[in-house]
């Protein structure tokens, strides 16, 4: 394989048929810039290797279910996003006020409202679920996935603007249609991420 006649797609062809000299070829050219941006992320030289290597691993593992017009670089860093947040949630405590406040929550969440049969939890989800299909998958991916506006713009290849017209179109559908019933929860749910997003 002469690097000098590589192209994304034809690398991510090559990968899917198993070629080691593709793998090898991507993980000379990403292992760095993923390894700096890991770094940002946890704060831990070794801890973001951790996680690149394993994105690495797996990259290898799961080849043959990768699409061929894939973008393989927002592919490798959006993996690295997310083994972080696994690597996270596996790993870091949660101070005892936050548990209290998550379970606090968690109790508020499964409770039912007096008027209906269904918990809340459930009654969100249906909404979520009928939202128009791009705001829904926008939202699901900054509210379930943690993905910033920035990150969901590279991911789904659109503006940050455009991502921020789906938010907000998301918050007003459901504002309106859960009225005053999830209000502590939506506060909760709809709360502002930090500048930068």
């Amino acid at each position: 394989m002469k690097k000098d006649h590589l192209t994304e797609a034809n690398i991510v062809v090559q990968l899917i048929k198993g070629d080691e000299n593709a793998y090898a070829y991507l993980v000379d050219l990403y292992y760095d810039s993923l390894c700096v941006y890991a770094s940002n992320l946890a704060r831990d030289y070794f801890e973001s290797e951790d996680i690149v290597q394993n994105v690495i691993v797996k990259l290898w593992q799961r080849r043959n279910k990768l699409s061929e017009d894939i973008s393989i670089k927002n592919y490798l860093y959006k993996s690295v996003y997310n083994e972080f947040v696994d690597s996270y949630r596996k790993h870091v405590a949660v101070s005892a006020l936050e548990k209290k406040y998550i379970e606090g929550l968690d109790t508020f969440y499964e409770t039912k409202d007096i008027n209906d049969t269904l918990p809340l939890k459930v009654i969100i989800e249906k909404e979520i679920e009928q939202l128009p299909l791009k705001c829904k998958e926008t939202f699901l991916l900054s509210k379930r996935d943690g993905l910033t506006y920035t990150e969901i713009a590279e991911y789904r290849n659109i503006s940050v603007n455009t991502v921020e017209n789906h938010m907000s179109k998301a918050f007003s559908i459901l504002r309106e249609k859960l009225k005053d019933k999830a209000k502590l929860f939506l506060c909760f749910l709809f709360r502002k991420k930090p500048s930068g997003v």
